[in-house]
């Protein structure tokens, strides 16, 4: 299951549009490298979920990570636009009450 990522800049935040699955893998590598990156160059990240379709165990321990250690770095990783698959997904985890999840990218950008 492949994760594919862009990248832009909204309202001094950057946004990384997600389609496919965060899996466990080269996908989570990935996504965690470029979020880590992106971190250096701004403390604001948003993560658009809306194309993401599936995201297993090792997917939710990187998401974790990624907001733990923009934490740690005095930032923020938002998720924005949950497919419902993904919102449901977060809820039954309770990790819906860790995150800071909005509608869309441009009310987690603000």
């Amino acid at each position: 299951m492949q994760l594919r990522m862009s990248t832009r800049s909204m309202e001094g935040a950057l946004v990384v549009d997600c389609s496919g699955g965060v899996v466990f893998g080269e996908e989570s590598a990935s996504l965690h490298d470029t979020v880590k990156k992106l971190l250096a160059q701004s403390p604001k990240v948003v993560l658009n979920l809306r194309e993401v379709n599936y995201i297993d165990s090792g997917g939710l321990g990187t998401l974790v990570s990624l907001y733990t250690t923009a934490r740690g770095a005095g930032g923020a990783v938002k998720l924005a636009s949950l497919s419902q698959r993904v919102d449901d997904l977060l809820q039954i985890t309770k990790l819906l009450t860790v995150f800071e999840v909005f509608d869309d990218e441009e009310a987690a950008a603000r």
